[in-house]
C-alpha cells in the first residue's frame, strides 16, 4: 500500500493539516491484520485498487467548503458565496504503492495558481489535473467535491457509528457522482480530461 519510504513533499503547507489524518489512517490500516476495518475501509480493498492502477500514475483529491458569510463578504464583495479549498492532495503511485504525497502548493512549480485563488470550477479543475500530470504523472483518478460529501464517502453517513464491516467505497463514490455531489475525472474514468 505505502512504499517503504513515502516522500512527503511541501510538509509545511497549510493543506497538510487535513491530509495528515489521511496518512495516519493509511498507516493504521497497513499495520493491522486483514480483518481490521476503518470506517468501512480495509487494507485489502485499498491494495487491490492501487494494484489495478497504471504505473506510474497519480491520484488527486480536491475538497472545497463554502466560506462562512463573514468570510464570503471579505473574499466576494459581489455577494457570491466564496469557497475555500480544504484539502488538495496528489498521491504518486508506482507499481501499486504510494511513493509520494504532496499538496496543491507543490503544483505551483508546474504553473498552478496560488491555493487560496483556486475555485471549484472547470478551469481550475483542469489546471490542477494538468499541473499534477506535468509534475508527477498522468492522473488516473481525480475527485472534486465538497466537504460534506467527502466526509460522507470517507467516514460513512454517520461518523458516530463507523460500519462494522467493509463497505464498497467505489460503489458509494459512483452513487455520489451520479447524484451530482462530486466529479470524477482522470485516465481511468469515462470522462477523460486530456
Amino acid at each position: 500500500m505505502l512504499a517503504q519510504e513515502v516522500a512527503v513533499l511541501d510538509g509545511d503547507s497549510p493543506l497538510w493539516e487535513r491530509a495528515r489524518g489521511l496518512l495516519n489512517a493509511a498507516l493504521l490500516l497497513e499495520q493491522q491484520d486483514e480483518g481490521y476495518v476503518w470506517h468501512g475501509w480495509t487494507r485489502g480493498q485499498i491494495e487491490a485498487f492501487l494494484r489495478g492502477l497504471p504505473s506510474p500514475c497519480c491520484l488527486v483529491v480536491a475538497v472545497w467548503q463554502a466560506a462562512l458569510p463573514e468570510q464570503a463578504a471579505a473574499h466576494a464583495p459581489d455577494g457570491e458565496a466564496a469557497e475555500q479549498l480544504m484539502l488538495g492532495l496528489v498521491c504518486e503511485v508506482v507499481e501499486g504503492e504510494v511513493r509520494s504525497l504532496r499538496t496543491f502548493e507543490a503544483l505551483r512549480a508546474a504553473g498552478l495558481k496560488a491555493v487560496d485563488e483556486l475555485e471549484p470550477g472547470y478551469e481550475d479543475g483542469l489546471a490542477i489535473l494538468r499541473a499534477a500530470h506535468a509534475l508527477v504523472a498522468p492522473v488516473a483518478w481525480a475527485l472534486f467535491t465538497d466537504w460534506q460529501t467527502w466526509n460522507e464517502w470517507l467516514y460513512g453517513s454517520d461518523e458516530a457509528q463507523p460500519p462494522e464491516g467493509a463497505v464498497d467505497k467505489g460503489a458509494l463514490l459512483t452513487t455520489l457522482a451520479q447524484a451530482g455531489r462530486c466529479v470524477l475525472l482522470g485516465t481511468q474514468t469515462a470522462h477523460r480530461y486530456l
